[in-house]
């Protein structure tokens, strides 16, 4: 097996038509712009490239997420933003008579889309619902999920806006839309469609609003937005500015693994090198079977020696060998060109 990527001989914003990109660890680290994202994404617009904000964040509106991004400084408009809760409610159009009632188990987000594409909210099992579909809501309580289980077992469909089993806050890692879910499932031994990523429904939602021919993932998680990616059939690129640092990256499995690498959001606007088997220009690296660690053999360009390095990495899980770690760590303004 041959670890490639294949590289960009233009800059991705004169590639692609449409990015959709992830919110937080690529446009935002909490409360704060990702690094170089605000210029990044204002160079990337001048150059042709169009863009979506894609969330599993049900419990916001489209129009309260662009809020929030346009209080950190970036120009996002509300009909940039594209939610789960969007999706899900797609979903339950696409596949109900309209005016079906749907109970849903979530925010008033959640139920005003449910309402926007001509279903029926509703609140109990007694109203018959022909589905239920569930998103976050911190204000979820046991009835709530009581009545979702009971028309769940009497037959509605059951849509989850996603499965994540945490939420990121500012006190750590808090039980997600899965953990919530789980208690669902366990209650009615019934799995729900999801509608969020890394499922396609939400990438599929994307697409179709922003007219896209030529789009591009941009994510930080491989499980999320680079998994979701390839099951939608989409190139994606992996950023170093959220959650997957570069050992991670440089030892996905193949399902997992990006068809674009870069530090940050600047990586729409540089071409990109492509790097084979741990070369890439004057970059080499390679496996050290005595550290088990991958190795620069020889530096290159900053751009290079990340594509070399991961392409490495590649190569030794593709060989079933054991990396332990790497020698650099390439993440920030040390992994691409100012």
């Amino acid at each position: 097996m041959t670890a490639v990527l294949a590289g960009c001989d233009e800059p991705p914003a004169e590639t692609y038509d449409v990015a959709l990109l992830d919110l937080d660890g690529v446009v935002n680290v909490g409360d704060e712009a990702a690094a170089h994202a605000i210029d990044a994404l204002d160079e990337a617009r001048r150059r042709g490239l169009r863009t979506a904000y894609l969330t599993n964040n049900a419990s916001r509106s489209a129009g309260e997420v662009a809020e929030r991004m346009r209080q950190l400084g970036l120009d996002v408009a509300d009909e940039e933003v594209v939610t789960s809760a969007q999706a899900a409610a797609r979903l339950l159009a696409d596949r109900l008579d309209p005016g079906s009632a749907v109970l849903v188990a979530g925010a008033v987000a959640l139920r005003n889309e449910v309402v926007a594409v001509g279903l029926r909210a509703v609140s109990d099992a007694d109203a018959r619902p022909a589905a239920v579909v569930m998103g976050y809501d911190p204000t979820l309580d046991y009835a709530r999920l009581a009545e979702a289980s009971i028309a769940i077992r009497n037959g509605a469909l059951f849509v989850a806006s996603n499965l994540d089993a945490t939420l990121p806050t500012p006190r750590g890692l808090l039980p997600g839309m899965g953990s919530l879910a789980a208690l669902v499932i366990t209650a009615t031994g019934v799995q729900p469609v999801v509608a969020g990523k890394p499922e396609r429904p939400l990438f599929d939602e994307s697409v179709e609003r922003t007219g896209a021919t030529r789009p591009l993932v941009i994510g930080d998680r491989l499980d999320t937005d680079i998994a979701g990616a390839r099951r939608a059939g989409i190139p994606a690129m992996a950023v170093l500015t959220g959650v997957t640092d570069l050992h991670a990256l440089m030892t996905a499995p193949v399902e997992l693994r990006p068809n674009l690498v870069a530090a940050d959001l600047r990586g729409l606007n540089q071409p990109h090198p492509a790097a084979r088997d741990g070369r890439c220009g004057d970059a080499v690296a390679g496996y050290d079977p005595e550290t088990r660690r991958i190795v620069v053999r020889s530096p290159g360009r900053p751009e290079e020696t990340l594509a070399a390095l991961v392409t490495a990495g590649w190569k030794a899980v593709d060989d079933d060998l054991e990396v332990a770690g790497v020698d650099a760590v390439l993440t920030g303004a040390d992994a691409w060109p100012s």
